[in-house]
């Protein structure tokens, strides 16, 4: 009798940390032992055109698509090797933090709050927020003119979401969706009539829709494109630094921002200068 509620006992004990290890979703291991073993799991946006997209047969395009491919390239990793995983806005630390992905490229603005979590190499470009309206309204030209108790869209949890809730609440009505791709859906329908977040990204869906949407007024602020990790893994963001630094002077960096968001008629920023966070 002893021995066999022992043996339940033991058995209940290791289905309990199968579990536990099930739910937590991650794999042991700092991002360059998976590159060791030829394999890497990056987080990407899944819905901003010209940016981080996945198509309907399956495959991803975009500007950060390529800056991931090129690190993971450097890493040691083909691109038939990765797997990307959709990292929306408010889930991006979790991902990291629970070793869900290895890293994320997924236009993640470096901020002193973030830092508290994870860790950030590059940054890898520079944006603006600025705003995406119809193409034929003409009375939001810029941030100025959001009066009127004008209707805001941007996403849970995003600096550009910070920016309005502390500058311009006043003034606009800010309703907050899970992912910029349904802010832009509710701009087509007439639900809202701005929409917020960096200029590149704006130029990604006005691009998806020539001659539907336009970007207006300035940008408004400066957002550093990073690439998330975890926290206290020196050894990986010194690499990844390196990588970006590679693709800045080998003209990887500009040709793909070229495919990808050149022909929406957006000026993107200058290449930027990678700084040892």
């Amino acid at each position: 009798m002893r021995i066999n509620r022992a043996l339940r006992l033991g058995v209940g004990a290791l289905a309990l940390a199968l579990a536990a290890t099930a739910c937590g979703g991650g794999d042991e291991g700092s991002a360059l032992d998976h590159a060791k073993e030829g394999k890497l799991t990056i987080g990407i946006k899944f819905d901003q055109p010209g940016l981080g997209l996945r198509t309907k047969d399956g495959s991803y395009t975009g500007f950060d698509v390529e800056v991931a491919k090129y690190v993971a390239g450097k890493l040691g990793v083909q691109p038939d090797s990765i797997t990307f995983k959709e990292a929306p806005t408010p889930q991006r630390e979790t991902l990291i933090e629970n070793g869900q992905v290895d890293f994320v490229v997924g236009t993640y603005s470096i901020t002193d709050k973030r830092k508290d979590k994870v860790d950030f190499a590059g940054p890898y470009y520079v944006a603006g927020q600025s705003l995406l309206v119809k193409a034929d309204n003409t009375e939001i030209t810029g941030v100025e003119s959001l009066t009127g108790n004008k209707k805001l869209c941007s996403v849970k949890g995003s600096t550009p979401a910070q920016n309005v809730k502390e500058k311009y609440a006043k003034d606009v009505q800010l309703q907050e969706f899970d992912t910029y791709s349904l802010c832009v859906e509710a701009l087509r329908n007439g639900s809202v009539d701005a929409v917020t977040t960096d200029d590149i990204i704006l130029a990604g869906f006005a691009a998806q829709s020539p001659g539907q949407l336009k970007v207006v007024g300035k940008a408004f602020t400066t957002e550093n494109y990073g690439i998330g990790l975890k926290k206290g893994d020196q050894e990986t963001r010194d690499k990844i630094n390196d990588a970006i630094e590679a693709m800045i002077a080998d003209g990887s960096w500009a040709k793909a921002l070229e495919q990808n968001v050149g022909g929406s008629g957006f000026t993107p920023s200058p290449a930027p200068q990678v700084n040892r966070y």
